[in-house]
């Protein structure tokens, strides 16, 4: 089955609070903008959006995302931490590394982590992440994680929805590398039950350690020679480690460090 319905889903959840409640929309504009909405409107923690089909949405940098109706896993989580705005890069860390448990549980595949936000199998993209925050002063008010996840479909140019050509070569899909479709019910239920137990942990410890160690194993940008693209310098070095609160540490050629917020990551290999 193919049906993400909150009759179907909230059957398949294991959660207490996360996907409680839940909402499906056959179409929207984006989930990130209506959990948004929602959250200034006064919504609780845990509440969980999924779309079949979005006509405005998009990743980082407002880049319009790709996902014919029906074929990916569109979804926007609600949360309201009690942490302070420099650790609000943990609750990307931990929808991330629930993506991966949540795949592989269901799959068996074993996608990685590419920094900051991306989902990467075999060295293709397979989805992305969207966090957006609000704080009062240095505290978290709230923060919606969205997460577009390539799942039935193919990227193939013959294919019944073709992509745009850009993408061709350097995306792919569960069903592509799988042979077969995957439930994306079953999927999001698996998705959520990590975050779940993930958030819990983030909560527990307090400076979220355990959590930002294990996304860095997770992260195949560790060890690479690699372009950053920022919005007024490139830099070149080697991804050598990263911060508890998600920066990405380079070292250039002369051996010094320097620690990277965000930016488009390239491998050095790809560009010469």
């Amino acid at each position: 089955m193919n049906d993400l319905s909150a009759e179907r889903v909230q059957t398949l959840l294991t959660t207490q609070r996360l996907g409680r409640p839940y909402l499906h929309f056959a179409q929207i504009g984006s989930t990130n903008d209506e959990a948004r909405r929602r959250a200034e409107a006064g919504a609780a923690e845990g509440l969980l959006l999924a779309a079949d089909e979005q006509t405005a949405g998009r990743g980082r940098l407002d880049r319009r995302w790709w996902a014919p109706p029906g074929s990916s896993l569109l979804m926007s989580l609600l949360r309201r931490p009690d942490l302070p705005l420099t650790r609000a890069g943990q609750l990307t860390m931990c929808l991330g590394l629930s993506a991966v448990e949540g795949i592989h549980e269901v799959t068996g595949l074993a996608p990685r982590l590419k920094w900051p936000n991306d989902l990467t199998l075999d060295g293709l993209k397979l989805g992305g992440m969207l966090s957006e925050v609000k704080s009062t002063g240095d505290r978290l008010e709230y923060a919606v994680l969205g997460l577009g996840l390539n799942v039935n479909l193919s990227f193939s140019p013959d294919a019944e929805n073709p992509p745009p050509a850009e993408i061709i070569g350097a995306a792919t899909s569960l069903s592509a590398a799988l042979g077969r479709p995957v439930d994306r019910g079953v999927l999001l239920a698996a998705i959520i039950g990590h975050c779940e137990t993930r958030y819990a942990e983030l909560r527990a410890n307090p400076t979220g350690g355990a959590l930002s160690a294990a996304w860095a194993e997770q992260l195949e940008t560790l060890g690479q020679e690699v372009v950053i693209t920022l919005p007024t310098e490139t830099l070149r070095g080697r991804a050598v480690g990263v911060t508890p609160e998600g920066a990405l540490i380079i070292e250039d050629p002369t051996g010094q460090r320097r620690a990277v917020w965000s930016g488009d990551v390239t491998s050095a290999r790809r560009v010469l």
